[in-house]
């Protein structure tokens, strides 16, 4: 017989999101041992990097900045360690909000005006152009984390210096009135769509992690034509990116009926709260099928 191949799960960090990444990383191990594989958690803050040649594939686990923007996708590309998700390049651009939305623009795919705050600018600048409300968003963070939904010219200086805490550039966005679904996209298959509902301004930190009100409607509500619209949408801007394996994409549809494209995120997260399992769900696919396609296709 064999070796049994070995997994690592990479979780925690030292990104603002390590208490996610945590939670999510331990329900990837649970998820793994229940479909008889191997595995270890592993986290890169506790741990040096260079043990992870004793591995023969990892799972990333790991949210926000070092385990979705390219960086550990790079130092397994060094390892020669196989990893799941999205390769350095697609990780970085689509952790980066300006330069994806950049990118969606030039291929014609539909995004919410913005514009670059910079030190020094006239706020009230960004207002004319945008109008309000509008969001202010760190260019680099995950999980709703340093936005801000600016519904006045006075809040506008407490949201920029919230985003200006956690580094990087920042931007202003055109908020879109309207209702707000996700993607989950698995292979090269978009996942039944979920609506979100909160009472909160926006699908905020809080309400993804914690609010026990918001609410998640998966069937979403949309026609079979509607629904399959979004999805080809959403599979576009995932490819667009250069993304593979495994991700999320959230779409906000307007008043009109219009989508516009928000952001892709390469590693959602795996909590008892996340949407990606709750639309596997939907599709049949069970926790455990679910991480163990992701790893196949690592």
């Amino acid at each position: 017989m064999g070796r049994t191949e070995k997994v690592a799960v990479l979780m925690g960090g030292t990104s603002s999101e390590r208490e996610v990444s945590l939670l999510s990383g331990a329900a990837v191990v649970a998820g793994l041992k229940a479909a008889g594989v191997e595995v270890s958690p592993f986290d890169p803050a506790q741990e040096p990097i260079t043990e992870l040649k004793s591995f023969d594939r990892a799972f990333i686990a790991l949210h926000g900045r070092g385990g979705e923007d390219g960086v550990i996708q790079g130092a397994l590309e060094v390892l020669e360690v196989p990893y799941t998700g999205s390769g350095v390049l697609a990780s970085a651009l689509a952790m980066d909000k300006l330069r994806s939305k950049q990118l969606w623009i030039g291929i014609s795919l539909p995004t919410p005006r913005f514009t670059v705050l910079r030190a020094g600018d006239n706020l009230a600048e960004a207002v004319k152009e945008l109008g309000l409300p509008l969001m202010i968003k760190p260019v680099c963070e995950g999980s709703s984390i340093g936005m801000a939904k600016v519904e006045n010219s006075d809040e506008l200086q407490a949201a920029l210096e919230k985003a200006e805490k956690f580094g990087g550039e920042i931007i202003a966005e055109q908020w879109i009135e309207g209702e707000e679904y996700t993607a989950a996209i698995l292979g090269e298959q978009p996942l039944p769509l979920i609506k979100l509902c909160t009472p909160h301004g926006f699908y905020d930190y809080d309400a993804k992690y914690y609010a026990e009100d918001t609410e998640y409607e998966c069937p979403c509500g949309l026609d079979g034509i509607e629904e399959e619209t979004l999805q080809d949408l959403a599979l576009e801007a995932f490819s667009s990116l250069g993304c593979r394996g495994w991700g999320r994409v959230d779409i906000m549809v307007d008043k009109q009926g219009h989508p516009w494209l928000l952001e892709v995120n390469t590693v959602p997260g795996m909590t008892d709260h996340s949407l990606v399992p709750m639309a596997a769900r939907e599709a049949g696919i069970s926790f455990d099928r679910l991480v163990k396609k992701i790893l196949d296709a690592s």
